[in-house]
């Protein structure tokens, strides 16, 4: 892109505050704002330092229940049959990803998000191997594709229907740990692929991986329909290649993170008048979004980033779309709430129950002052330094949302929503430990903020975004 010459000011006019005329001045703002970058980037890289030196030292006293604090995870340096893929992978989206998402047409960009991000899922989790990396993760003991607990589905009305009687610790027969811990479409689901034919841990992992990837294709798509292509493509990359890959491959919280994502996708398709049958859009928007909170409690945050698609559309002088979307996306989700209500499980009972488990368990020991910021730590090893810089930027250009660019706004939007979200999951006490995992869904909104990073610095960027992520599956076994 070239840049316009510059205009002298009309007469009368009032230069804006730190304007200058020479072309050193002309510099400056964006080599502050460059140096800002680096040091939010280098501040979150000691709260992760930090996060460490002090998790190992309370954790002698044996209260914070991860082996690698903040990550659940086990320190032991290792490669696999993933390596050579995923050094391959990042070379290539570092070398050709920024160029490829200015000049691909938009629905193959898609696709080449989509399948490039499956390549740095499926590369990553072959590092740890097929069967440890693989095959076994979501059969693991509390895990949902564990064959005995599928089992316990045979006859799906009855466990369904007394689904809450087993959520407390000294209750008999009670779930393992993610079944107590989620609402029962997350389990469903993986009955639902196990009646299909499709049963085991390795099945499990091709659909969380395949669907998972999907995600950053819906966070493209709610960009693009709120804000225009220009920040949207710039995005792709960093959407691709974030560390948030290590844990969504493999756990069923990165098809949790697609369902949220496709979800917003069709709701900012209806609230803005762009999809051809909005009526359609708003309610599928409601089904998947109806449906997210059946798989997680915690994605009743998912209210924030709603919030922000609608208020952005109406902003935007949409607002009889707006308000013709909401009663069509509740229209949407009542089918599912009423399924589930109908066949005995009564949402807000479950939720309480597990705010019980949570405290008998783990949760109650695990302290407060260390997870409260630990988790934030984590929260940016997860979407790595690049996105760190990039939410910087994003706070700033939504408090100036009157100078902002839509497309840069609309980025700016979305990922103060999804930190916004995990700000909110933090204070909660409910998230102490395991967030690398839990916070995929929120976590996935602030990669896309690294579009507003400088697009000569985007290079390297992406390069601290595969180093970071290489590292730690490199130098630790995740338990997902």
């Amino acid at each position: 892109m070239t840049s316009s010459p510059t205009r002298p000011p009309a007469a009368g006019a009032v230069p804006a505050p730190g304007a200058g005329t020479g072309a050193g001045t002309a510099v400056a703002a964006p080599a502050a704002g460059r140096r800002w970058d680096l040091l939010a980037a280098v501040l979150a890289a000691a709260a992760i330092a930090a996060a460490v030196v002090a998790g190992r030292a309370i954790n002698g006293y044996d209260i914070l229940h991860v082996r690698f604090p903040p990550l659940s995870a086990v320190w032991l340096p290792h490669y696999g049959p993933g390596t050579p893929a995923a050094l391959a992978v990042a070379a290539a989206v570092v070398a050709y990803g920024p160029p490829l998402a200015d000049r691909l047409p938009w629905r193959r960009l898609l696709l080449a998000t989509w399948t490039a991000g499956m390549a740095w899922i499926w590369s990553l989790a072959l590092v740890d191997g097929w069967q440890e990396g693989v095959a076994d993760q979501l059969t693991a003991p509390n895990e949902y594709a564990r064959p005995e607990t599928v089992a316990r589905f045979a006859d799906l009305g009855h466990a369904v229907r007394t689904f809450t009687e087993h959520i407390l610790i000294q209750t008999p027969d009670n779930w393992p740990a993610h079944i107590a811990g989620h609402p029962p479409a997350a389990i469903l689901t993986f009955v639902g692929l196990d009646r299909a034919g499709l049963g085991g841990g390795a099945w499990a992992a091709v659909f969380c991986i395949t669907v998972g990837g999907s995600a950053a294709v819906g966070v493209l798509v709610t960009l693009r329909t709120l804000g225009g292509e220009e920040r949207t493509r710039r995005a792709a990359p960093f959407l691709v290649l974030g560390p948030w890959a290590v844990w969504a491959g493999v756990s069923a919280d990165g098809y949790f993170a697609a369902v949220a994502a496709w979800g917003l996708a069709l709701l900012a398709l209806a609230a803005t008048g762009r999809a051809r049958r909005p009526a359609v859009a708003a309610a599928g928007a409601g089904l998947l979004l109806g449906w997210a909170v059946y798989l997680s409690y915690g994605l009743t945050l998912l209210v924030l980033p709603v919030a922000a698609v609608l208020g952005y559309a109406a902003r935007g002088g949409r607002r009889g779309a707006v308000l013709r979307t909401v009663p069509w996306a509740v229209a949407g989700a009542l089918p599912v709430a009423v399924a589930f209500t109908a066949a005995g499980f009564w949402w807000w009972e479950g939720y309480e129950l597990l705010h019980e488990r949570y405290y008998q368990g783990f949760g109650g020991e695990r302290p407060y002052g260390y997870w409260v910021w630990a988790n934030l730590a984590v929260a940016a090893l997860s979407a790595g330094l690049a996105a760190v810089a990039g939410t910087r930027r994003a706070v700033r250009t939504a408090w100036r949302r009157r100078s902002a660019r839509p497309c840069a706004y609309a980025v700016a939007v979305m990922a103060v929503a999804g930190l916004a979200c995990l700000v909110a999951a933090d204070l909660s006490g409910l998230s102490k430990a395991e967030t690398e995992r839990i916070w995929l869904p929120f976590t996935l909104w602030l990669l896309p903020a690294a579009a507003l990073l400088p697009a000569r610095d985007h290079r390297a960027w992406l390069g601290a975004q595969a180093v970071v992520a290489l590292v730690v599956n490199h130098l630790l076994i995740t338990s997902w």
